[in-house]
């Protein structure tokens, strides 16, 4: 808030001074939505002023006491162009374009993809699988994707397990063939006798065609010089026409494990293959959630899930590795809650990147049966990490280019107990009460591939790369 707002906000409204240069002469608060909390509690325990800032308490309290804070907040203008958005901190002052989702308390799909919205929701094209990413998302009559103060936001549609790829490819082929529509019309256009200002906005465009930032910048020239109206010139009329295709698209294609591990593996080799600049976000619960947790093929060893319930005897798929293969594919492995830093990062450098990108995220989940509650979704993740159980790292085709190894592992050697981990974890822990004989087999394997896709990882990561 500035001073003005700070002097019109309610008496409740408390506040603080905000940090950062960027910031000075402005008063920071985190509001709550009372009647749109879930109650997760995540919030409060990942919050580094623990029980001093963000502190659980009763709704049927806090429902009428924030009413007004939060008619309030919505209110304040958006200040998020005052940050360089590429640090963490500095993100979460850009508008989520996700709001008010309706998924399970403590899901670890959601913060994944209302952060990809904060970063590219204003120019986003999403092609979601059916799955907990269409159903809490997509449910009618209420929907959680919305616009900014331009109006715009993410364009989402759903398509089914086996071909959601496939109309996602569909989506991004058919606004690469209108924008070069659009490149043909404004060379045309250069050649006629038109308003020299528009003609250098068009020369513009031209030259940052590619890029999101630059495409934007000329877009608003293009736009503010067409004026709604393209007089007697029929090339310039149809520019104007098509429009909407100036800014240069993100598109993301979005699921989870069941639809890009098994069901629609085929359609997802097939677009990564294809060379297409397409982003795709895998959120992976390691089962099919939405349709009562049956076994996936990123289901891991001895976890017991339906279809699995002695547990799981084989080994999880290593899609990432299948996919850097190709040697043209960007790929990561993420994990929010364990580095936020790097998860950031590497959706950054994904969309970026002029080609096929897919990005396997670590999504925590009520079918794994936290012991701790999902409350700890969060920790959860970042245990999974530190045990061993998830590798975070990225493979950037860009690097190979500099003759560097384009491999990148960006967890650590494991320093907590992989066994202590799952069973924390009732996929993993119910095993010992319902096969016993079994159960102690299966976590030995199941650590010690762990322990070999970690070695594996960290080979690519040292390999030297001489071209």
């Amino acid at each position: 808030m500035n001073e003005d707002e700070v002097k019109n906000a309610p008496e409740t409204f408390a506040a603080k001074k905000a940090n950062g240069k960027e910031a000075v002469g402005l008063q920071f608060r985190v509001q709550v939505s009372p009647l749109d909390c879930t109650g997760c509690g995540n919030c409060a325990e990942v919050c580094p002023a623990k029980g001093k800032a963000l502190i659980m308490e009763s709704a049927s309290e806090q429902i009428e006491r924030q009413a007004e804070n939060w008619e309030y907040a919505v209110t304040l203008t958006n200040k998020s162009k005052l940050f360089n958005l590429t640090t963490v901190k500095a993100s979460q002052f850009a508008q989520p374009l996700l709001e008010f989702n309706g998924a399970c308390p403590g899901c670890g799909e959601t913060a994944y993809i209302k952060l990809i919205t904060q970063l590219f929701g204003d120019r986003m094209m999403i092609a979601n699988a059916t799955g907990c990413t269409s159903i809490w998302a997509g449910s009618a009559p209420a929907v959680p994707y919305t616009t900014n103060e331009e109006g715009k936001g993410p364009a989402w549609a759903n398509s089914l397990f086996e071909d959601n790829a496939e109309f996602g490819y569909g989506m991004s082929v058919g606004v690469s063939q209108q924008r070069e529509k659009l490149t043909e019309l404004m060379k045309q256009a250069l050649e006629l006798d038109i308003n020299s200002e528009l003609k250098e906005a068009f020369q513009e465009w031209l030259q940052g065609y590619d890029d999101a930032d630059a495409s934007k910048a000329a877009t608003a020239k293009i736009l503010a010089r067409l004026n709604g109206s393209a007089g007697d010139n029929a090339v310039v009329a149809e520019i104007s026409a098509q429009k909407e295709h100036l800014i240069k698209k993100s598109q993301w294609i979005i699921g989870g494990d069941g639809w890009a591990y098994d069901i629609g593996f085929g359609g997802l080799d097939h677009v990564l293959a294809s060379g297409e600049d397409v982003n795709v976000l895998v959120v992976d619960t390691e089962v099919y959630s939405n349709t009562g947790g049956q076994s996936s093929k990123s289901t891991p060893s001895a976890a017991v899930a339906k279809f699995a319930a002695a547990g799981k005897k084989i080994r999880k798929k290593d899609l990432g590795i299948i996919a850097m293969s190709y040697g043209y594919v960007y790929v990561a492995q993420i994990a929010l809650g364990a580095d936020m830093a790097q998860t950031l990062r590497v959706i950054q450098e994904a969309e970026a990147y002029p080609g096929p990108s897919l990005i396997i995220a670590y999504a925590p989940c009520i079918n794994h049966g936290l012991k701790a509650g999902m409350t700890k979704s969060v920790q959860e993740a970042k245990k999974a990490v530190d045990s061993g159980y998830w590798h975070l790292y990225h493979y950037n085709p860009d690097l190979i280019e500099e003759g560097k190894n384009p491999f990148s592992l960006d967890s650590k050697e494991p320093t907590t107990s992989f066994r202590e981990f799952i069973m924390g974890e009732v996929r993993y822990s119910s095993l010992l009460n319902t096969f016993p004989e079994s159960a102690e087999e299966l976590f030995v394997g199941a650590e010690k591939y762990a322990k070999i896709r970690y070695d594996s990882y960290k080979r690519l990561a040292d390999q030297k790369w001489d071209y």
